[in-house]
């Protein structure tokens, strides 16, 4: 049986050693540094299942046949405070992510911002996509979930100054 694939946007790419060895994965972003820390980080730990792609991910489904992918995480991404067509959890990316993800496929958001998470959830809840999980407060949850154990850069950095970091894990109705 074929390995399952991930698919990391924005932070998570630079902690490849996160990466889970049983899963092919595969780093998605348009952010040269962030790739370049990814690639180093990946050769050093002489890692064989991970690659990377240098592209926007509204093109994602030029590189993913249908099906392709089992999981996505979207980390920390840039909220596009004013403009709501280019944020990761818009109804025109989950249109997108729907045709990569494998049935049962799951997404998984992490984010500081309150704001853009309380969008994304009433875009899910909109939508009638499947909340499997959510929480405003990841580390005050109660949870011993993997989630909280993958920790990057700026989530570190956040918890440090005291900010919430919040999580939602879902499938996408169609799926």
């Amino acid at each position: 049986m074929a390995k399952k694939k991930l698919i990391h946007f924005q932070e998570n790419l630079t902690f490849p050693h996160l990466f889970q060895p049983s899963y092919h994965e595969l780093g998605m972003d348009v952010k040269g540094s962030r790739l370049w820390r990814g690639c180093r980080s990946v050769i050093e730990g002489n890692l064989k299942n991970v690659a990377f792609i240098r592209t926007r991910v509204d093109h994602i489904g030029k590189f993913f046949a249908p099906g392709e992918i089992s999981a996505i995480w979207i980390t920390f991404p840039d909220p596009q405070k004013n403009k709501e067509r280019l944020r990761l959890t818009s109804p025109g990316f989950l249109e997108k992510y729907s045709h990569v993800l494998s049935p049962g496929g799951i997404i998984h958001l992490k984010t500081d911002d309150a704001v853009f998470y309380l969008y994304s959830i009433d875009v899910i809840k909109k939508l009638k996509h499947q909340i499997l999980w959510n929480t405003d407060d990841l580390y005050h949850s109660g949870t011993d979930d993997e989630v909280i154990q993958i920790q990057t850069y700026y989530e570190q950095k956040w918890l440090e100054m005291g900010k919430k970091i919040c999580y939602v894990r879902f499938k996408l109705n169609n799926l």
